[in-house]
Formats: structure tokens, sequence, C-alpha cells
């Protein structure tokens, strides 16, 4: 099967995409897709995997994205969850019936509070004291931002009231329209680069490490909204918990409402919308939560949201203007992404100048040309797009567009892979993508090379050391001593790490190269197939089809790569500087018609005296076959010691499980290890 029709190939990734959106989301306050798109990606993911099983550490098990570097670690004692989202009026009749039919009640009353569009926030009080502020992170773990919220004195450092000996408030960092817009005029007025949008200005204030802008941290507000730790026992429901943070001090949302019934929610989700504007914070929705806290318990969560709360989300706003070029921008991952440069104009609070046309097919699909009339939307209240084109007002002389054949940066060759839906600029040496290329290439997962992090490659590209990949390999120690922050030790340390990243294996080679398609077990697969990089080198698209686990697209993005002049010159350096792979014996074909055929494995845990390689060597010479994830089609996992998550997928599915003996004996090899 290829692996465009292969459902595990697809979760995959999703589950990459959905994984990169919320680095740009949490950890980087730069999103790049709407809440729609984003939602569409997760409950497909979601969909699948109630099909066909969920990917392990998937995520839709998680919430955010992990902590940056760079800030002390805090680990959430009560994980800190995410909210559902519903788009209208007939989804919240469909969630306030899942909750009357679990409660068993012909009615039930809620707290509908604004939602809130900052950063979620938990602050610790110990004794009474403020303790420890840390952002959200990935739901668990957060960065412990305390000295920053010192410094905005946006929080009370001291409960006004008398409270349990441990409190964690939950709420959100926001920054008030009027004070962003002072903040942005004396910006402008000292010739500063202005903000965005709000929501992004307050989260980013709280991750700053250096160059700590006060004048900023001083701008943002924080709102209370729900209680980790600490209830008060006199407490008993939401509107409740609401009382108590305002009595400790604590600015709570004053346009919430207690309703009774799913009309009477619908009713003040609706007149908060009318009063949007006119509201001094930013507000993208309303959450509705019951408001009893014994039925909330009653009711529970899921993996990563409550089943007792909701977002209930607002249309995006819209404003009319006109298209006045489409420019091309290169991404840093070769992606040629065409932009429409709009007349300004103010949509939800903020002039937007462009909207992302994302590819091809959405200009199309859209009919998007210059000098046409749109309407545009902050769609999610983020990101700007076009949602219409007035046709009836299209100038005659206006013509269709199509991205240009050739990358606008190296004048390279800009490829759209079949199946695909982006084009790309396969030149590994583009300009656009290199500090992204070499990034990758020092990865973990690549050639792992340490100390060579963003502000270094930035300053060896920007100096002009680096123009090219393999200019890596070129460096001396003459050269990195005139860079900021690079001493001997430094030098010695990161040219050592370069010499032994001169002999990596095939795979992780394959990996450096940032060939689309080819993470790690596609390399792996590669690799085991061909065994020397020459052969590879050498293959046709028809001969990589050959290769067990690799489908059309792959194929065909592999074949591109290497067909590529500038990247076998690139290779060739690498080969000169002495960056040359090592050679292994290539891996056996999983024999046909062996004793093991047609049975599938999934290796968990340690083997005793031998690798999981091994054992998967040793089944695909008895024609059975290993994969990595456990399915109702498994048919049997092998649990060595320390076996995780895959044994507990297996006994939910009812999968046969063995141990090392267990499988020594299917092998034949009886009790031999």
């Amino acid at each position: 099967m290829s692996s465009d029709g292969d459902p595990r190939a697809r979760m995959a990734r999703l589950a990459r995409e959905i994984e990169r959106h919320n680095r740009l989301y949490y950890q980087h306050d730069a999103p790049e897709v709407e809440d729609a798109e984003y939602d569409a990606l997760f409950r497909e993911l979601q969909a699948l995997e109630a099909e066909h099983g969920a990917l392990p550490d998937s995520p839709t098990r998680r919430v955010g994205a992990a902590p940056a570097e760079g800030f002390a670690e805090f680990e959430h004692r009560v994980p800190m969850l995410s909210l559902d989202n519903v788009m209208d009026a007939e989804a919240m009749r469909a969630f306030d019936e899942r909750v009357r039919r679990a409660l068993d009640a012909a009615e039930v009353e809620y707290v509908v509070e604004p939602k809130l569009d900052g950063a979620a926030l938990e602050l610790v009080y110990e004794d009474g004291l403020l303790s420890v502020g840390a952002t959200r992170g990935d739901g668990r773990v957060g960065e412990d931002v305390t000295a920053n919220l010192r410094i905005a004195g946006c929080v009370p450092p001291r409960l006004a009231g008398p409270a349990p000996e441990r409190v964690s408030v939950r709420g959100e960092v926001v920054m008030p329209k009027a004070g962003f817009a002072r903040l942005n005029a004396r910006r402008a007025a000292r010739g500063l680069e202005t903000f965005a949008n709000p929501r992004n200005t307050a989260a980013g204030s709280l991750r700053m490490l250096h160059d700590v802008d006060r004048e900023r941290l001083r701008t943002i507000a924080f709102r209370a909204y729900a209680l980790g730790e600490g209830v008060p026992q006199a407490v008993r429901t939401q509107s409740g918990v609401l009382d108590a943070l305002s009595g400790w001090g604590f600015e709570v949302s004053p346009e919430r409402q207690r309703c009774r019934g799913v009309d009477a929610v619908i009713a003040a989700h609706e007149a908060l919308l009318a009063r949007r504007e006119a509201l001094p914070i930013e507000v993208d929705g309303s959450v509705v939560k019951v408001d009893r806290l014994d039925l909330q318990a009653e009711l529970g969560m899921v993996s990563r949201s409550p089943r007792w709360a909701v977002a209930f989300k607002f249309p995006p706003s819209q404003a009319r203007t006109t298209v006045l070029a489409i420019e091309v921008q290169v991404g840093r991952t070769g992606a040629l992404t065409p932009v429409a440069k709009l007349a300004p104009v103010h949509v939800g609070g903020v002039t937007v100048t462009s909207a992302s046309l994302h590819n091809q097919d959405e200009i199309e699909r859209k009919d998007v040309r210059v000098g046409d009339t749109v309407v545009v939307q902050r769609a999610g209240d983020v990101i700007p797009q076009i949602v219409e084109v007035r046709r009836e007002l299209r100038p005659e002389d206006t013509a269709a567009f199509r991205l240009p054949e050739r990358c606008p940066v190296c004048g390279d060759a800009a490829v759209r892979l079949e199946g695909e839906a982006v084009t790309r600029c396969t030149n590994l040496d583009c300009p656009a993508q290199l500090e992204n290329n070499l990034l990758h290439m020092a990865s973990r997962h690549a050639l792992d090379v340490e100390g060579l992090g963003e502000k270094l490659v930035h300053q060896l590209v920007s100096r002009g050391l680096v123009k090219r990949l393999s200019d890596l390999f070129a460096l001396d120690a003459a050269a990195l001593l005139e860079l900021e922050r690079m001493g001997e030790k430094s030098v010695e340390n990161l040219l050592s790490q370069l010499e032994r990243a001169r002999k990596p294996t095939l795979a992780r080679l394959l990996v450096a190269l940032g060939i689309r398609h080819v993470g790690e077990t596609v390399a792996e697969l590669l690799a085991g197939h061909f065994g020397a990089l020459d052969p590879l080198l050498a293959a046709t698209q028809e001969e990589l089809l050959q290769v067990e686990g690799i489908g059309p697209t792959i194929a065909e993005s592999v074949a591109r790569f290497f067909g590529d002049a500038r990247n076998l010159e690139e290779i060739e350096r690498l080969r000169e500087l002495r960056v040359e792979p090592r050679e292994q014996a290539p891996r056996a074909r999983r024999a046909e018609g062996g004793p093991l055929e047609g049975r599938t494995f999934v290796l968990t845990g340690t083997l005793a005296g031998m690798t999981r390689d091994e054992a998967k060597r040793r089944i695909e010479a008895k024609g059975g076959k290993v994969t990595g994830t456990v399915s109702k089609k498994t048919s049997y996992v092998v649990a060595g010691e320390a076996a995780g998550s895959k044994l507990e997928r297996a006994r939910e599915l009812g999968v046969p499980v063995i141990d090392q003996a267990g499988l020594l004996e299917l092998l034949g090899d009886g009790g031999a290890a």
C-alpha cells in the first residue's frame, strides 16, 4: 500500500503538523493557521485514531507544547487542560444534551464567562504568598515566569483574605486594548516596530529572558477564572470560585452570567458577541461551564479536556479591501507561499495589510487576482485570510496568478510533488532556508552536533561564514573565535563535535540532508536496503519503489532530490570535507513463504541478549513483519523488561502478548537466546 493511502502514515503526518502548530502558538506566539484549520486537522486525527488506535504520545492526549529552553520547568500538580470548541448554537445544544444525558438531568445550570484571548497561567500561593507563576506549557509542565510576573505587578503578591495553605489560581494574561494602543503609540514615537496584536504581545511579554521590556510587562493584566488546588470547603459552584478569587484580590470577568438551561446560555453568548467591540480586552468567544463542582467531578474529563466545559467561539470579524499585489515568500522549509498584499483595513481591532493565500490550489479555488475587491477576516481572531472575492467588482484587465517555476530567492527549480499542495524549492543551499537546514542537519536525530544552536547558526550565516551546508565542515578555529560568545573552549568543543559528525550512519546522513518525507523511519528503510550512499544515489524511482515501506510519494521525493545537480554537488563537497557515511550490510529482505508469513509483531521493552534490530531481522527472516504501532491487526506484542504503553495498548485491544521465550519458540529457536 502506498504511504498516501496508509491511514497510520496519514495519522503520523497529522500529528507532526499539529505539533508544529502547537510550538508556533504556545512557544513562539506566532501562529500560522486559523483556529478553524487547526481544529479540522485535530478532528481528522481524532477520527482516524478512533478507527485505527491512537498513536504513541499523540497530540490528542496532550495540551499545548513543551516548555521552551531557557526557563526553569514547573510541573503542574493538577494538569492544565484545554477546552473543546463549539462553533454555533446547534453544536452548543449537542454539548448540553451530552451533559444532561450523562447526569440524567432535565436541565443544567451553567456559568458563561468571556473566552479571553491571551495566555493561560497558573499562580501558586503558599501561606497566602505568591510562590510560583508558570505558563501552561504542555498542560503538565510549564515555564516558571515568576520573575517577569513580579516586574509586571499584575497579580497580587499576597492573598487579601483567609485561604487554604496552598492555593493554585488559574487565569489568563491579557493586554487591555487601551494599554496596547498606548504601548504601540509610544513605540512608534521612538521609531520602534509596533506589535501586531494584544494576544501575542501579552503572551510574549512573560517569556522574555534577556533585555526585559518593563514597559511592555507593566501593560499586561491578569484575569482569574479557576482553582487548580485549594478550593475552600464552603465553595460548591464555579460562581463561588469566582467570588472567592475576587475576595482574594484577583480581577475576574464582570461579564460572567449564571444561566439555567442551554437557551439562556445561547442568549448570554449572543449578548456578549453584541458587546464584543466595547469590551476592554480581546474576547474570542464564551466559556460555558457546568456551575456545580460536584457535577463537574461526576462528568470528569477525557485526556486533554473536561466534559463539563466547552469554548463557544465567536464568528470571525470581517472587512472589505483591495488586493494590491501578490508576492511569493520562501519559508524556512523551502515552501513557496503566495501572499496577497492588501490596502490597509481595520479588522477586529488590528490593521491588516496582507493575507496568506497558502498554495496554488487555494489561489485557484478562490480565484484571487491583483486588483480584486475581497472580504478579509481575522480567522480565529489571529490570522488574516481572504474569505470572498467580489467578482462583480473585478477590473477587466486582471489575470490569473500562478506560482513561479523557479524559486524567487535562489533561482533553483520549484517543485510540487504529486499528491501535495505545497510547492517547494529543493535547493539545499537556498539562502531563505539555509539557517533552518543547518539546524536540522545538526539536530539530535541527524548529525547530532551539540552546541550548534539558533544564535550561533544565525551568526554563521549572517556573517557569511556559512553560505551552503557543506561550509559547516570547512570552519576553522580562527573564524569561530571572532563570533560572539565563542571562547577557545566553546570553539574546541564545536570542532570536536563536527569531527565526530563526519562519520554518521547512512540513515543519519539521509535525515540530515532534509529530503522531503525522509524522517528517521524512512531513512532506516533506505539505508537498510541499499547499505551505502552510492547505490542509493544511482537508484531510479522504480528501484526506490522496490524498497519495502516506500510508496510513490516518497520515491518521487528521493529521486527528485538526488536528481538535482546542486544537491549532488553539495553531497560531493561534503565528501571532499571527509563527511562520509559508514557502510552497512544491506538488510535481508523479508522471507517469502516463511513460517511467520502473514503475522505482524510489535516489540516493546528490553530483550535479554538481543537488540530490537536483531529481533526484527530474525522475525523478517522467517517471513514475519515488525511494525511500531499496536492495532487490532497486530498478531503478537513481544514484551521485554520495562515494557511501556504498547503493552497497555495490547491489553486494551485484546492482542496476544508473549515474552522473549515465546518469541524464540515462534522463531524455532527453543529456549536458546
